[in-house]
């Protein structure tokens, strides 16, 4: 028998908030996350904004000592695992800490550390670097720092997809639990790309807006102003448990996940496979891992990155696969990317856990600064602008990545 996997908790820091209850406040009420960077002097690039997460104290979070030993991501993942494990009341026992697991999805691991490193090797010479460079910057310390803290002995592993990472370890602690193997885990993602080469390199793409004078209005998906993405930062984390054993605790369940489909598209470096070919096969797949019929979909936080080819095809996969139901206003579509920016790894992360407070609240998020909707988006319900009440029975969370690796989770109001 195939094992029901519930959320129980919820952790989140981000560009548009220190934890889950305000960036979901400011999620919901379609307020933008977007400003101009702090993080360096972004003078001489041709970009000059990003999502950054404001204020971030790491010593909140871990002593001051420790604080060395770490990249910025570590220090959101921490940050926002604890909070996942104190909303949850996650208590586990001596027999719990071994069934229970730590997945995290990173993207690009330790950027910060890896230029601040490189800059000291050509300065100082390599006597000079420090003995944390390495734990500090590889991507398993996020879920290693976080199994060491609360001692979670199940298997603990990074899973890095580009901006799949995150919906990939979401996926797989799913399964580990859905299989008998595990009883719980933290799963999630956490990024800090908003560093002179992370810019640098996506700008060079031509991936990144440079609407700099219009920070808020920047990423716009779905409009034909679209000029590219807003890179953010941050972490989320869920707490997933084995439904029977939640119940038993008194856990306050928030949501259950019910499928994970992925695929790759064996298409191109960057660009997604014609028609959304590979995002149509992982919405299918994860409707039917979790049985369930597609007219029961309310709501699809969507990649929606603001990118004139991704957000046509995504567009394009999801008629493909709900067909009327898809531009009849059965279906309501939004991209939260709108608000946070791209967290890249993180992202799928963040947007899943958007899913489970949209369907707490029966409140489907906006997709602001759509002002001019692309002429593939005619009949699309795409809540522009301003959130939406509605009961949310399932929701899909939408990710995708360079290299055409491809991610949907289902999630469902649990009974």
């Amino acid at each position: 028998m195939v094992r029901r996997v519930v959320i129980t908790g919820v952790g989140i820091t981000s560009p548009c908030g220190q934890d889950a209850e305000s960036t979901w406040k400011c999620v919901s009420s379609g307020q933008s996350g977007i400003a101009r960077i702090t993080n360096f002097d972004s003078t001489e690039f041709a970009c000059h904004i990003a999502g950054e997460v404001k204020g971030f104290n790491p010593e909140q979070w871990m002593e001051k000592k420790r604080v060395r030993e770490m990249d910025r991501f570590i220090h959101f993942a921490l940050a926002a695992a604890q909070m996942a494990i104190e909303s949850s009341g996650f208590a586990p026992d001596e027999e719990l800490r071994d069934r229970t697991g730590t997945f995290v999805g990173v993207g690009l691991c330790g950027l910060g550390t890896l230029e601040n490193t490189a800059k000291v090797l050509a300065e100082k010479g390599p006597r000079k670097i420090t003995p944390y460079f390495i734990p500090a910057t590889i991507a398993n310390l996020a879920p290693g720092q976080i199994s060491m803290r609360w001692n979670l002995r199940g298997p603990s592993y990074s899973t890095s997809s580009a901006c799949s990472s995150s919906g990939h370890s979401i996926g797989e602690a799913f399964k580990w639990i859905q299989r008998g193997d595990l009883d719980a885990a933290v799963a999630g993602g956490a990024e800090a790309t908003v560093t002179p080469l992370g810019v640098g390199g996506f700008t060079a793409m031509r991936a990144l807006s440079t609407r700099n004078d219009e920070p808020t209005k920047a990423s716009r998906p779905y409009d034909k102003g679209r000029d590219g993405f807003v890179m953010g930062e941050g972490a989320a984390m869920l707490i997933l448990e084995e439904r029977a054993a939640a119940i038993k605790r008194g856990a306050n369940i928030l949501a259950e996940l019910v499928g994970y489909g992925t695929s790759a598209d064996a298409y191109h470096l960057t660009q997604p496979a014609p028609e959304g070919e590979g995002a149509q096969r992982a919405m299918r797949l994860a409707l039917k891992d979790g049985g369930i019929e597609a007219s029961r979909v309310d709501y699809i936080n969507a990649h929606g990155t603001s990118t004139p080819t991704g957000d046509i095809n995504e567009l394009k996969a999801i008629r493909a696969v709900f067909g009327d139901r898809a531009i009849g206003g059965g279906l309501w579509v939004s991209s939260t990317k709108s608000m946070t920016g791209h967290l890249l790894g993180a992202s799928g992360a963040l947007e899943a856990a958007i899913s489970v407070l949209a369907i707490r609240d029966g409140i489907v998020p906006p997709t602001i600064n759509l002002d001019d909707p692309d002429d593939e988006a005619k009949g699309f319900e795409l809540v522009p602008h301003e959130a939406r009440q509605r009961k949310v029975d399932v929701a899909l969370s939408n990710s995708f990545g360079f290299g055409g690796t491809n991610v949907s989770l289902a999630i469902a109001r649990h009974t």
